[in-house]
């Protein structure tokens, strides 16, 4: 018992401590659930009393809004009220206006319906008095007709003729009048740039055209020039292109040829053999392929200088090259190089004198005849190769303008183009400056007086200055004085286009009136 009571009493004691402490807790989750059910109906009994002031209060701040909503509706209302009457008012009196205009509108179409009745009564009337008139007109017609014995297309011609006679003598007055008044200006003008231009001008006369002189240290130099059985003097023809003459002069041999070029590469050629001694085929091959590299260079340096003189810069080297070519390139004798540096120096001298820009005058001026270096190597003018290469190198628009104008091929369209073609006209035109055949000399100054002389009214011509003026003079009884200007203009322009001269020709036409009377 003692043992059964020792095994059963602790666990009697833990059921009954169990079943002791799960009386207690579920009391006190009893309390405190009772407690929490008070809480939530204190929050909810207070959340409702909230929501419901909640309530109330909006259920204010909507009437309120409403009554505000209501007053602003109302003052809204009132003032487009007011807006609508003032439209109201003011379109009434629109009406009004345009009552009043729409009425005095109808009283001004009645007026014009009634001026335009009068009108066509008027317009009726005058038909009848312009059918009368014809009528009339036509009878005065057939009696002047009958009286004058001529048709109306006839005098109305005879009419014309003399309208058009008398117009033309009164512009041939007033074209006279200005030309004297502008002449006087401009020539005294012109005059002085001209000759202050020529004067700073020194230019050169050129003598050597064909041949040239090479002095030799005796003259047994010649039999080795000529070589056995002239093989060297046919060598040295053959690779240059220039004749050898060979004559009686002592110490000395003759270059002859037409390019000038070739013939200076053939003297140095020559110097070199005479200086070197040995003159054989081969040598004088060698010595002209160096007389060749040289040149080349030395027309390099000389166009770099020519432009250094001018003070021209910024040129390609290729054109310096063409430059220096123009040394070697005659035209009517003179000398290309030395008659474009005369042109630039002129050019560049009257452009300073008008206000223009000499460099460009200058540049211009020297390059006009560019094309000269290498026009017997391309097809076309030389103006129109040097247009040519001018474009390829990228030069000014007014050189390339005043190389394309210079002998009238194009217009001009800048003043430096025009001061080249007068600068380019005094070189060619100066005395000694060019060298002309005799027999197209003569001619030409025949076929100037031809043209002066095939005018009505001109009785003699005279070509005098070496064909740089023609004097023709006219029959007073045909030509009068106002026709004086428009026959020199007629007669210098069919010269323009019928003769090639170099420069320009001064057309003077002289009338003059003589009374011969013989004493017995």
């Amino acid at each position: 018992m003692s043992l059964l009571y020792i095994i059963i009493g602790p666990v009697v004691g833990v059921l009954v401590g169990g079943l002791v402490g799960f009386y207690f807790s579920k009391r006190l989750v009893d309390a405190e659930n009772k407690r929490l059910n008070n809480t939530k109906e204190e929050i909810m009994a207070k959340a409702r009393r909230e929501g419901e002031e909640i309530v109330k209060e909006a259920k204010l701040e909507s009437k309120e809004i409403i009554f505000k909503g209501r007053q602003e509706l109302d003052r809204e209302i009132k003032e487009k009220k007011k807006d609508l009457n003032h439209i109201e008012r003011r379109l009434e009196a629109r009406e009004e206006s345009l009552d009043k205009k729409i009425e005095a509108v109808d009283k001004k179409e009645d007026a014009l319906n009634k001026k335009d009745h009068e009108c066509e009564r008027r317009l009726k009337e005058l038909d009848n008095l312009k059918a009368k008139n014809e009528e009339i007109k036509a009878g005065l017609i057939h009696e002047v007709e009958r009286v004058a014995g001529m048709t109306g297309e006839e005098a109305r011609k005879m009419l014309v003729e003399q309208m058009v006679e008398e117009a033309k003598i009164d512009s041939a007055r007033a074209i006279r009048e200005i030309e004297e008044e502008v002449r006087n200006e401009s020539e005294k003008r012109a005059r002085s740039i001209i000759s202050t231009a020529i004067q700073r001008c020194a230019p050169e006369f050129i003598n050597d055209i064909t041949v040239t002189l090479v002095n030799l240290p005796n003259d047994e130099m010649k039999g080795r020039i000529i070589g056995r059985e002239g093989r060297n003097i046919r060598t040295f023809e053959s690779i240059t292109g220039v004749d050898i003459i060979v004559d009686d002069t002592p110490e000395a041999v003759i270059l002859s040829s037409y390019d000038p070029f070739r013939r200076e590469t053939a003297k140095l050629t020559l110097e070199k053999l005479i200086s070197d001694g040995r003159i054989h085929p081969a040598r004088i091959e060698e010595l002209h392929n160096k007389s060749k590299i040289e040149m080349d260079k030395h027309i390099l340096e000389l166009g770099e200088e020519t432009v250094f003189n001018l003070g021209i810069h910024n040129i390609n080297a290729e054109i310096l090259k063409l430059i220096g070519r123009l040394k070697y390139r005659t035209s009517y004798g003179q000398n290309v190089l030395g008659h474009s540096i005369e042109v630039a120096t002129i050019a560049g001298i009257m452009a300073a004198e008008l206000g223009m820009d000499p460099k460009i005058a200058k540049r211009a001026g020297l390059l006009h005849d560019i094309g000269k270096a290498i026009d017997y190597e391309a097809e076309g003018s030389h103006t129109t190769i040097g247009v040519e290469v001018a474009k390829k190198y990228k030069e000014d628009w007014r050189v390339i303008n005043a190389i394309a104008s210079h002998h009238g091929e194009e217009e001009f369209k800048c003043i430096e183009a025009v001061l080249v073609q007068a600068s380019d006209a005094i070189s060619a035109s100066r005395p000694g400056a060019r060298r002309e055949v005799l027999e197209t000399y003569i001619k030409r100054l025949e076929k100037l007086e031809e043209v002066a002389s095939s005018f009505d009214g001109v009785s003699k011509s005279f070509a005098i200055q070496a064909g740089r003026e023609v004097r023709i003079i006219v029959e007073p009884e045909k030509v009068n004085d106002d026709r004086l200007v428009t026959l020199s203009k007629d007669i210098s322009k069919k010269v323009e286009e019928e003769l090639t001269y170099p420069g320009q020709i001064k057309v003077m036409v002289i009338r003059e009136s003589r009374a011969i009377e013989y004493a017995r």
